[in-house]
């Protein structure tokens, strides 16, 4: 029989950073995990816990594991995890943060672009104590009358009250009847796994919801729900996201998450520490604080926040190297990993940066150099026909743009 921490212990571990945004909400699931703890303590059944992530871009970014994290507490502290991948939801995909209704994909796509995701869930889940599940398993099997009967539990009111459906019924704008079926389906995930807990982000908490209710109709005991802030993305404002751009993917190069997290707007600061790092509360109250007092610096603490995502993901050693590079770079030289290319003469800019897959195409290149974005050992340059030559074990640093280096040897 397994046994658990104390049921305190892991209330004040799954606990924190939980928000339903509305106080009452928060007092029942907290009561009702309190519970389900408790009699799991008593029995030493573990729980089953999951969340769906939907395959809509073939990587997963920071903002997945949020809740990532959460299963793998879960984990740590002796519980069932499963990883849930949304084949099926997926090719609706989830309405519940959009304005407009997305677009369509195959089950075919949402396969191909799933291929990538358990191999990067290995970076924050514990592969050995996760059980993967596909969706497409179910909820390709059910009939019509089985949507009918899914369907029967809930008012096009209910709907309607969604802040997105709400805004675009109001703006006259379409609302498409299958984008309802998503709530329903995922809804039904909870059905066909029989969970005790979910998880997800506060954008999620009408399906979650919804699963309850479908779990009551079809006899079982309504999961206990646990949900979380959304993480914003790179430009500070709108949520992370690959379809906007604004987003670091967790297999991204460790230099290139390093320089992204430095990018991030200062504003967001707080919600990147309180829900993606390793951080306790009052470590990052005291660092906030010390902001606040003048006593650290905004560049200074973005740096141990880099170092921090970077750690977590490529480890130690990784996140040295990186703010290593970042410093380097801010002085103007090339980072570690930057290309290098040896010649003997002069050889056209151009030419060099394309051969080393610095730049698409000389066009590219062109409206770089005239816009101002390329620079030769820390000079802004803009002719065109520019040529390097540099001696012999000379070395002549290229930077196009922030992040892109090329180093240039003379042989």
């Amino acid at each position: 029989m397994p046994t658990f921490p104390p049921v305190d212990e892991q209330m004040r571990i799954l606990m924190r950073g939980v928000d339903f945004g509305d106080e009452t909400t928060y007092e029942n699931m907290e009561k009702e995990l309190r519970k389900r703890l408790q009699e799991s303590y008593d029995s030493g059944r573990p729980l089953r816990i999951y969340c769906g992530y939907d395959p809509s871009s073939p990587d997963l970014h920071l903002g997945h594991t949020i809740s990532m994290r959460k299963l793998r507490q879960f984990q740590d502290l002796g519980h069932q995890a499963i990883f849930l991948i949304g084949s099926f939801t997926g090719i609706i995909g989830d309405p519940s943060d959009k304005e407009s209704a997305r677009q369509q994909q195959t089950l075919e796509d949402a396969l191909v672009k799933a291929k990538t995701y358990t191999d990067q869930a290995w970076r924050v889940l514990d592969r050995e104590k996760t059980e993967v599940r596909y969706n497409h398993e179910w909820l390709s099997k059910l009939d019509f009358a089985d949507v009918i009967k899914l369907a029967s539990h809930f008012t096009v009111q209910q709907f309607l009250t969604r802040e997105n459906f709400s805004k675009r019924f109001g703006k006259g704008d379409p609302i498409w009847l299958h984008e309802f079926f998503y709530a329903l389906m995922q809804g039904y995930d909870a059905v066909a796994l029989k969970t005790d807990i979910q998880i997800g982000g506060t954008d999620q908490l009408f399906n979650l919801m919804a699963g309850r209710k479908l779990m009551e109709a079809y006899g079982l005991r309504p999961q206990t729900i646990l949900t979380f802030p959304i993480l914003v993305g790179t430009d500070g404002e709108l949520r992370m996201s690959k379809s906007t751009g604004n987003y670091i993917g967790i297999d991204e190069p460790p230099g290139v998450i390093f320089t992204k997290v430095l990018n991030v707007p200062d504003s967001a600061m707080r919600n990147y520490a309180e829900l993606v790092t390793r951080w306790d509360q009052e470590e990052i109250d005291r660092m906030f604080a010390a902001i606040e007092a003048g006593e650290l610096g905004m560049r200074e603490f973005k740096h141990k926040l880099a170092w921090e995502i970077v750690s977590i993901f490529h480890g130690d050693e990784a996140a040295d190297r990186a703010a290593q590079d970042a410093r380097r770079m801010h002085e103007g030289q090339a980072p570690s990993d930057a290309p290098a290319v040896e010649i003997d003469g002069p050889a056209a800019l151009l030419d060099l940066l394309q051969e080393a897959d610095v730049i698409k195409s000389k066009g590219e290149g062109r409206r770089l150099l005239k816009q101002g974005g390329v620079r030769v050992d820390g000079q802004q340059v803009r002719d065109p026909l520019l040529t390097l030559n540099p001696t012999s074990g000379e070395e002549i640093v290229v930077q196009i743009g922030k992040r892109k280096f090329l180093r240039v040897r003379g042989g």
